[in-house]
């Protein structure tokens, strides 16, 4: 399983590095906090466990930094990363030589790393700072994963799951042909009537959110409802079961990694949002549509 690494925050990144070098290093691991860190994110000082390998392990003062992107299929060849190198990572390590603070270097990335670009970069390192280190890239950061599964649940990983396992597109296209129509206002939806109050509590949805969110959208989801069933767009209505099950099945098998289903609103709107640009202008849509198959009974558990 492949988790989006660049969608964390730098200091969600951080904590990772520091829970993998807790396993591979040594539970003396210490993380710094946020702010200017001299060159360092953590250090562990002594004989590490397994790393760089159970026969010969590194012994002695370890500083840990991570290096975070946002950017999809960043690569450590990218100029951005060698500007990095150049002019943050080598001369702190220098600095925290002078210090005496150092005396092996270990830099995590979230970047793909290819087996040239790494003994190049190694290379660089110890010729400019006579430091032994070690560039772990994103294939290593994910074996890692694999091998110890407790660090993603520790941090939660799996919710970044949840909203990159149905294809949007779909939506997309009935939020866009919907907008089209003008928008009525209407009486409550006779879609049918249910006990909304159970609903919310079986799915753990806060009273503040539907009183503030979905209460004011429910005057126009008969609209969406006669939208859908209208003959001339069964196109329409195949996309959205097809949406509705892919949704919902990702809802039914992640549930018990988020504590209330706002957090799953938020994250399908931002994952719809983020990856359709264009559907900007219709942000109120989404949510809308979102709604609607939260209050039609098509996601989440029912009374």
């Amino acid at each position: 399983m492949k988790y989006p690494l660049e969608q964390l925050t730098d200091t969600e990144f951080e904590n990772h590095v520091a829970l993998i070098c807790s396993e591979i290093l040594g539970i003396g691991t210490v993380i710094f906090t946020d702010g200017k860190d001299g060159g360092r994110d953590a250090k562990f000082y002594g004989k590490a466990n397994t790393f760089p390998s159970k026969s010969k392990p590194w012994d002695g003062k370890i500083v840990i930094q991570a290096k975070h992107t946002d950017k999809i299929n960043a690569s450590c060849s990218d100029s951005p990363f060698q500007t990095i190198l150049k002019n943050s990572v080598l001369p702190a390590i220098n600095k925290l030589k002078t210090d005496k603070k150092i005396e092996y270097y270990l830099l995590f990335t979230n970047r793909k790393l290819s087996g040239i670009q790494d003994a190049k970069i190694e290379d660089v390192f110890e010729e400019n700072t006579g430091i032994e280190n070690r560039l772990i890239g994103l294939e290593t950061i994910e074996l890692w994963l694999k091998q110890y599964p407790s660090i993603a649940k520790a941090l939660n990983l799996n919710k970044l799951l949840l909203p990159l396992s149905f294809d949007e597109n779909d939506l997309k296209e009935i939020i866009n042909s919907f907008s089209k129509i003008d928008k009525k206002k209407g009486d409550l939806p006779k879609i049918p009537k249910r006990d909304i109050e159970k609903k919310n509590e079986i799915n753990n949805l806060s009273k503040e959110y539907f009183n503030n969110v979905i209460k004011k959208n429910l005057i126009y989801l008969d609209q969406i409802r006669n939208f859908l069933m209208d003959p001339i767009n069964w196109e329409y209505l195949n996309k959205y079961e097809n949406t509705i099950d892919d949704i919902n099945e990702e809802i039914i098998v992640h549930r018990g990694e988020f504590d209330k289903f706002d957090l799953i609103f938020n994250y399908l709107y931002k994952f719809i949002i983020e990856n359709n640009t264009e559907l900007k202008s219709n942000r109120s849509l989404v949510r809308l549509f979102l709604h609607y198959m939260y209050y039609n009974c098509d996601i989440g558990i029912n009374e």
